[in-house]
C-alpha cells in the first residue's frame, strides 16, 4: 500500500521550491507511490543471502600488459589538419579571445 498522498507530495513540492497544480499533484501521488510500491517489492526480495549486484551478468575486467607501440610522428598526425602552424594544429578562436 502506497504512502504518497498529496499532502505529502505538496510537502516535498514546498522543500523543493516547486509549484506544482492540483492536476500534477495528483499525478505525481499516482507514479511517486508506484514508485514507493516498486522499492517496497524489491525490499522483500532482497535477502541476505542474495549478493548485491551492479550487474545482472557477472563480469570481469580483462587487462593486458601496456605496451608502447608505433606512434605518429607530427608530420603524420597533421597531415590531415585544414590548418596547422609548424607541430601544432591551429584552430579559430572561441569566446570572443582576440589572436
Amino acid at each position: 500500500m502506497s504512502e504518497i498522498t498529496p499532502e505529502v507530495v505538496r510537502h516535498l513540492a514546498g522543500l523543493a521550491r516547486i509549484g506544482l497544480s492540483e492536476q500534477e499533484i495528483t499525478k505525481l501521488t499516482g507514479e511517486l507511490g508506484a514508485i514507493v510500491d516498486s522499492v517496497a517489492k524489491v525490499s522483500e526480495v532482497a535477502t541476505p543471502d542474495v549478493p548485491a549486484t551492479s550487474h545482472p551478468i557477472p563480469l570481469q575486467n580483462v587487462f593486458r600488459p601496456d605496451v608502447v607501440g608505433r606512434t605518429l610522428t607530427p608530420e603524420e598526425a597533421l597531415a590531415g589538419a585544414p590548418d596547422h602552424d609548424g607541430t601544432m594544429f591551429r584552430v579559430t578562436a572561441i569566446l570572443g579571445e582576440e589572436q
